[in-house]
Order: C-alpha cells, then sequence, then structure tokens
C-alpha cells in the first residue's frame, strides 16, 4: 500500500472510528510504528487530526477564528444554549466565557432576568445592553483576537476578585480521554482560572465538539459538573463520556 493510500484509511478509520490508535494499525497494515507515526505527524501538519499519546483524535472544527466558527453548527449551538440559559438563575452570579456558544447563550437568556454576569468577552457582555437587570462586569486584560476574549496575566489577575455561582465554560473538544481542550494555551488558561472562581462548572459543547480534540489541556472531565451538549447519546464518543460519568444537562 502507497504511503498516501495509507493515509487515505488512516483518515478514513478517524472518521469511523473517532480515534486511532498507532500499536494497533501497524499491526493491521503491516508496517512499523514509525510509518504509522509518520503519516500522523503529516495529517496533523495539515490540520487533519490531533495527534496524542499513542494515535491521533479527529480535529476540532471549533479551532477557526471567531468569524469562522460562526458558520458551524449554528443550529446546534442554539439548541446547547437554549439549555445552558437556562442554569443561570435569577439573583445569581455567572461567569460566561467566551466564543460563538457563549454568545449563543446570552441571547436565549431572558431579557427581564436580574443577575449579575462576569466574562472576558467584549461580545458577550456588549450582547448584553438590553437586559436591563443583568449587571455586566468585563474582564480586562490583552485581547485575543482569534477568539474575541481577554487572557493573559492582567485578565487573570482581575478574576481573582470574582466569586460565582456557575460557569459556562466553552470549549473546542470534549474526549473521554483528552478531557476538555482548546487550540490556544493562554485561552486555557484563563478558562481554568475562571472555572476556580465558580461553585459550578458547565461545559458548552455543541455536537461537532464531542469525541474531538485539540492542543491544549483546559480540565479534566472530573472537575466539572457537567456538560451541556445535543451530541446524540447514542455515538461511541457520548457512550464513552456517558461510560465515563460524565453528567450530560438536557
Amino acid at each position: 500500500m502507497l504511503a498516501a493510500q495509507r493515509r487515505d484509511l488512516l483518515l478514513e478509520r478517524l472518521r469511523v472510528d473517532g480515534r486511532l490508535v498507532a500499536k494497533d494499525l501497524a499491526a493491521e497494515l503491516g508496517v512499523s510504528e514509525d510509518s504509522v507515526r509518520r503519516d500522523l505527524r503529516e495529517l496533523a501538519a495539515a490540520g487533519l487530526c490531533q495527534r496524542v499519546y499513542g494515535g491521533a483524535l479527529p480535529v476540532s472544527p471549533a479551532i477557526a477564528d471567531h468569524a469562522g466558527r460562526e458558520r458551524v453548527e449554528p443550529a446546534s449551538k442554539e439548541r446547547v444554549a437554549a439549555v445552558a440559559a437556562r442554569l443561570v438563575a435569577p439573583g445569581s452570579t455567572a461567569i460566561i466565557d467566551g466564543g460563538t456558544t457563549a454568545l449563543a447563550v446570552v441571547r436565549a437568556l431572558p431579557l427581564d432576568l436580574a443577575a449579575t454576569v462576569v466574562t472576558h468577552s467584549p461580545t458577550v457582555a456588549a450582547a448584553l445592553v438590553d437586559h436591563r437587570d443583568v449587571e455586566v462586569f468585563l474582564l480586562g486584560g490583552r485581547l485575543f483576537k482569534h477568539s474575541l476574549v481577554t487572557c493573559g496575566a492582567a485578565a487573570v489577575e482581575a478574576a481573582q476578585s470574582v466569586t460565582a455561582d456557575v460557569f459556562l465554560l466553552g470549549v473546542t473538544g470534549v474526549h473521554h480521554q483528552a478531557g476538555l481542550t482548546t487550540g490556544d494555551a493562554d485561552e486555557a488558561a484563563m478558562k481554568r482560572a475562571l472555572s476556580r472562581r465558580a461553585a459550578d462548572t458547565y461545559v458548552l459543547a455543541s455536537a461537532e465538539k464531542v469525541g474531538a480534540a485539540s492542543r491544549f489541556a483546559v480540565l479534566p472531565l472530573d472537575d466539572v459538573t457537567g456538560l451541556v451538549t445535543d451530541a446524540d447519546p447514542d455515538v461511541p464518543a457520548m457512550r464513552e463520556l456517558l461510560a465515563a460519568g460524565v453528567q450530560v444537562v438536557a
């Protein structure tokens, strides 16, 4: 089998199985593990998979910039947002992450809601202007233009003064082994800092993020209260998450 044919096969297996194990593939194809790892490196360099220890996982489509992510599964994000909005109780303090799913959550909040929202996303803050009884605190810092959120030391320091009831966390990948991931190291650190300031953390994950992974770990699954997703519970990635004890909010 030619190398190009082998890489096509790997991509098809990744699509069907949701993961690749280098050792198993090498034995099946009668090639060395080094050959399979080389194939995976080339596929990862082309943005077609996310390498992990021992193999590879599907790469998340949510690593595109903010404008690009707005075109990815908008209906799925709206379904997730409708459920997540109910987690912001009247009178509570909620930290709302940045990103397109978080923005959909804000749009799903009742206009008469009385609550406090803390965010490091200027777009989320601006979307709350018409919510007359929502007090908005915008955390300052370096603007990460890819995701339109503030990150870095100043933003993390600003987060230390916050105490919240709930954090609605956006990520680009949710996987039973890789945990919660995103595409930027500083953004991952900011998400961890925000999670530490809330009593409960819920992950917002439209269907395309489930079973996928990105480069930087945010949190292990055990560190969050629940997962808000519209992914089919019968797909393999969801079955693995449920078997791992992840609580799904519907």
